[in-house]
């Protein structure tokens, strides 16, 4: 009797990322680039994942990387890639929609770099077909000096991947990024004190506006959150941290 083979990735580390060509769509025409384009001397960060706009890859993937490309960008990271087996119409169009900054989305449409890497796994019970498996790389010059990929079990892991862990494994003193919320108001000279001062820092924040629209949250919103009416507000990795100038002083003395 006859077992079945049981499925390996093969670690890429110390090896050249393999020669491909990408078709993608840039501004409103075709343009082919190569591994070469992406990766000769350059530092870069590779996230690849099973597809657009699925679940783990929307909610955490792509928006982790992006939360920590300040950092990674203060370690000499130049760039950093989102790779699937999509097409570049759908991988431009996730991109939107996640509303990212830091990543430009890469469609691996034929398979091509990511058979040659050895990581084009079987989704067909999915319906998917094959896909990339999910992984992280760090390629300096074309080279891969780290990699990460996900254990093989059933569901869809997402344990060795993720920024944190390319964090740690390039710089484990490097601080993660802040996660940073404000409730804001439309004209107001301190909201822009302080976002001005998170932009300096390179800090990525979300905000919410004040004010008496559909698209706005009430004054009892912001009371209810923070005891407070006066804009901004501003919460740092889940503390209400204040005003304008608890912030800035804040900023000043830790980032």
């Amino acid at each position: 009797n006859s077992k079945k083979k049981k499925m390996v990735f093969p670690d890429s580390t110390g090896k050249n990322v393999p020669d491909a060509t990408f078709v993608l769509r840039r501004n409103n025409d075709w343009k082919k680039e190569t591994t070469n384009d992406l990766f000769a001397n350059k530092t870069v960060i590779v996230f690849s994942l099973p597809g657009a706009f699925t679940p783990t890859c929307s909610s955490a993937h792509a928006p982790g990387y992006d939360l920590y490309a300040p950092v990674f960008k203060k370690l000499g990271v130049d760039s950093i890639l989102c790779l699937a087996v999509n097409d570049s119409f759908v991988m431009n169009q996730w991109g939107k929609s996640l509303g990212t900054k830091n990543i430009t989305y890469i469609g691996d449409g034929n398979g091509e770099f990511t058979e040659k890497m050895g990581l084009l796994g079987d989704f067909s019970k999915l319906g998917f077909g094959k896909r990339s498996w999910r992984y992280s790389m760090l390629v300096k010059n074309k080279k891969i000096v780290k990699q990460f990929i996900e254990p093989i079990k059933a569901g869809d892991p997402f344990e060795v991947s993720d920024a944190e862990t390319m964090l740690k494994a390039m710089d484990d003193k490097a601080k993660a990024p802040m996660s940073v919320f404000m409730f804001s108001k439309k004209g107001c000279p301190h909201c822009t004190r302080v976002k001005s001062a998170l932009e300096k820092r390179g800090i990525l924040y979300e905000q919410s506006e004040v004010g008496f629209t559909k698209d706005t949250v009430s004054v009892r919103s912001i009371r209810a959150a923070t005891g407070k009416s006066s804009t901004p507000q501003v919460f740092i990795d889940g503390k209400l941290i204040g005003g304008a100038d608890d912030t800035i002083a804040f900023l000043e003395k830790n980032y």
